[in-house]
């Protein structure tokens, strides 16, 4: 399926890798999920982008820095459930897109792997987080194949 890349900001329906099942040699997640499109960069000479997407969870955060929550508002805008969720803020995938691991989003029609955006200023918050913790080194990347 040809697909253009999406915009920094869109949710998309993925099957997510953890860095926890990524050392354990896993090469699939085993959970499709929403997760955030949060940066967009060409990396090789074909132009093909390179996407970096962090999770949204039901799993609350071991603490404060580890994720931002999702707001209820953003949550139905998405058309995501009721229940409290939060985006991570200590790892990401990396894939050149559009990859083998987008899902279509359920109940969607027509078919699409696009849940909606965030608005920006949440966008900004979910991107400065992301950085603070790289800088601390607490995030860790897995880049997808």
């Amino acid at each position: 399926m040809k697909l253009p890349p999406p915009r920094r900001g869109t949710v998309i329906r993925y099957a997510y890798l953890w860095a926890d099942e990524q050392q354990r040699e896993r090469e699939e997640g085993r959970k499709e999920r929403p997760v955030l499109v949060l940066a967009l960069s060409v990396v090789r000479n074909d132009d093909v982008p390179e996407v970096l997407v962090v999770a949204i969870t039901h799993s609350a955060p071991s603490g404060e820095s580890d994720a931002v929550a999702l707001p209820a508002a953003v949550k139905r805008q998405l058309g995501l459930d009721t229940s409290p969720a939060w985006i991570v803020i200590t790892e990401a995938n990396a894939f050149l897109w559009p990859g083998p691991d987008l899902r279509p989003v359920p109940k969607r029609k027509p078919s699409t792997v696009i849940y909606g955006e965030i608005p920006e200023p949440l966008l900004r918050k979910v991107a400065r987080s992301f950085l603070v913790n790289r800088e601390r080194q607490r995030a860790r990347l897995v880049r997808r194949t």
